[in-house]
């Protein structure tokens, strides 16, 4: 493939049918599908402007409108929900999933919109609003945005989302366990409940154990000192101490090493985009090309 290549003939073979076919009912139908695409992918890929689209991807104001189209009309989430459905057909999902954000810097050229102050977790109530604060907030290393992966044991992702920089893990872990929904090929309900849930000490809360508990999931989740030392103040009264796998913890790396792929796009790692929907949408269109290759359609 060349540098300017980004889909294989096998994936765009998996992804053509499930393209629009036109922007509205009765509407003109979108020309160039595949040329575009491969247009946004190489845009998040080395992180260049817009208007550095080479020409060979066609009109950059093309590329970033349908970009901006399939982010918000959900185009890329039903892509990836039936890339994660071939995926579990195929018996590719391991699910013991692991759960952890990054923060990224946002560039100045993205941050240059007005802010509310609403929280990261009341924006995902529909996975296309846009949040009152783009998902930028202020955090120690200046302005800078979150994205909250759930993967699977294999580290590939099977829910993302984004959130401002500063705001905690752990009352996002709700709402990323809220829209995991993996279909199933043939009869069933989609698959919600991972068998175990691997995280860090920052998910570490009776909330969220007992929310996995009451589901029947194993919580991998270590108790951090000061938790600890509280339960002990407490007495008989703080409860049983937190027992976890210390072996089976150690999977959890994966969502590290998932980070780090993510991250080979340089528009991922550092935030150029104004709107959390099409920087989200670029993180999304970053998870279906991992499982395309998981899946054999990409070198």
């Amino acid at each position: 493939m060349s540098r300017t290549s980004s889909l294989t003939d096998a994936a765009w073979a998996r992804i053509e049918p499930l393209m629009p076919v036109a922007s509205r009912r009765g509407g003109r139908p979108f020309q160039d599908h595949r040329r575009v695409v491969e247009g946004i992918v190489w845009r998040f890929r080395t992180g260049s402007p817009w208007r550095d689209l080479p020409a060979e991807f066609g009109s950059w104001q093309t590329a970033w409108k349908r970009h901006r189209r399939f982010s918000g009309d959900g185009t890329w989430d039903r892509i990836f929900a039936e890339i994660l459905a071939d995926a579990d057909a195929a018996g590719e999902i391991d699910w013991a999933v692991s759960v952890d954000s990054t923060v990224n810097r946002a560039h100045q050229h993205a941050t240059n919109l007005s802010r509310g102050t609403q929280g990261a977790s009341s924006s995902y109530k529909n996975l296309r609003e846009e949040p009152p604060d783009h998902a930028i907030g202020r955090s120690r290393g200046g302005l800078s945005t979150k994205i909250h992966h759930l993967v699977d044991g294999r580290g590939r992702p099977l829910v993302v989302l984004v959130g401002p920089g500063q705001a905690g893990d752990a009352p996002m872990f709700p709402v990323l366990m809220d829209h995991l929904r993996v279909a199933r090929r043939g009869p069933g309900r989609p698959r919600t409940r991972p068998t175990r849930v691997r995280g860090d000490k920052a998910y570490s809360s009776r909330a969220i154990r007992t929310h996995l508990r009451e589901r029947g999931i194993v919580a991998v989740i270590p108790e951090p000192s000061d938790q600890q030392g509280h339960r002990a103040r407490r007495g008989s009264r703080g409860g049983r101490p937190v027992s976890y796998d210390v072996e089976d913890y150690k999977g959890r790396n994966v969502v590290e090493r998932g980070f780090n792929e993510d991250k080979q796009w340089r528009g991922l790692a550092t935030r150029y985009d104004k709107l959390a929907l099409t920087y989200r949408g670029g993180a999304v269109l970053r998870a279906i090309t991992l499982w395309l290759k998981r899946l054999g359609d990409t070198p």
